[in-house]
């Protein structure tokens, strides 16, 4: 019986490939699997892949016939992991020796439906610690109650989905999937769905995933029109919380974190291309007016001063009419 699925993504990454590689043969065991998945890549990643298989136990290679984005390529890890839990990785970061064996150590130990871990986050030589913004450790915990405060960060703003590992039933109820074809913001509506329908939840202060920052092929580096899929990745948020039984309570959340996302991206406007920038600010505006409009006053009362009139100068854009304003 598999008891861990490892999911990995790669999608033009022969630099890093492997160094992925490898550190996922120094935390083999003879009951994981290891399901690396060809997103279409271009480059010499799918080779890399090729001439790994024999010299890691349990590694399955999934190819698509075309590039679908991380959330597709996760979705289609999931669909053929065997195992008793699952954890994903990406295809450009790497893992501490024996991490994995920790991990799984951890969730069985607590017993809970999903467990949270720190990480170590890799800007070329420099490393730094990132952790779970939440202070209780090492004990089961209600996930839906971790959402709030809304003026914090809290759990739903640490939405890695590789900072941590999950229990099976999280499949079988729905809830691991991502939202198919984002390309990118996959995990807020993941992470938020998590939050508020699981049952139980842990965090452990668990060192063993790099994260590498500043690559310059990783989507977070590049302007480009796929950026602009965290409108509809916040827009399920939004409208799922909307629904939700606790949504008086927890939409100030969705509606602060929605803005905060917003200002980063229009204070960041110099690296996206130029029709691409002019599509931000329009769809930032229509973003901004078809929030709950008492909530969203009462988040920008209470934002910064630069984050509140950066965005309600963008909320002036949207004209009567619906169309941008000159």
């Amino acid at each position: 019986m598999v008891k861990l699925s490892v999911i990995v993504p790669f999608y033009n990454v022969q630099a890093f490939a492997p160094d992925m590689v490898k550190s996922l043969r120094a935390n083999s065991r003879a009951d994981f699997e290891f399901i690396l998945v060809n997103d279409c890549a271009t480059d010499d990643t799918p080779a890399i892949l090729e001439r790994a298989l024999p010299d890691l136990p349990g590694a399955r290679l999934v190819s698509h016939e075309r590039n679908g984005g991380l959330a597709t390529a996760r979705n289609t890890g999931i669909d053929a992991a065997r195992g008793e839990y699952l954890t994903f990785l990406d295809g450009d970061d790497w893992l501490a020796d024996g991490y994995l064996p920790c991990l799984l150590e951890a969730i069985e130990t607590l017993g809970t439906d999903f467990v949270r871990t720190d990480h170590v986050v890799s800007h070329g030589r420099k490393r730094t610690i990132a952790r779970v913004p939440h202070g209780r450790r090492g004990v089961a915990l209600d996930p839906r109650e971790a959402i709030l405060p809304a003026d914090r960060t809290t759990c739903v703003d640490y939405p890695y989905a590789w900072a941590g590992v999950y229990h099976r039933r999280l499949v079988d109820a729905g809830l691991l999937h991502f939202p198919d074809g984002l390309r990118t913001a996959e995990d807020r509506p993941w992470i938020w769905r998590l939050h508020r329908e699981a049952k139980s939840f842990a965090v452990v202060g668990l060192l063993g995933v790099f994260y590498r920052r500043g690559v310059a092929t990783s989507l977070t580096q590049i302007g480009d029109v796929r950026q602009l899929d965290f409108i509809r990745s916040f827009d399920q948020v939004l409208a799922e919380t909307a629904a939700d039984p606790d949504a008086d309570r927890l939409l100030p959340k969705a509606v602060r974190t929605y803005c905060a996302v917003i200002a980063h991206h229009l204070g960041a406007m110099g690296r996206y291309e130029p029709q691409v920038a002019r599509a931000l600010k329009a769809m930032s505006a229509a973003a901004l007016k078809r929030m709950p409009q008492e909530i969203l006053n009462e988040v920008l009362d209470t934002m910064d001063m630069r984050r509140s009139v950066l965005l309600r100068r963008t909320r002036r854009r949207l004209g009567a009419a619906g169309t941008v304003a000159a």
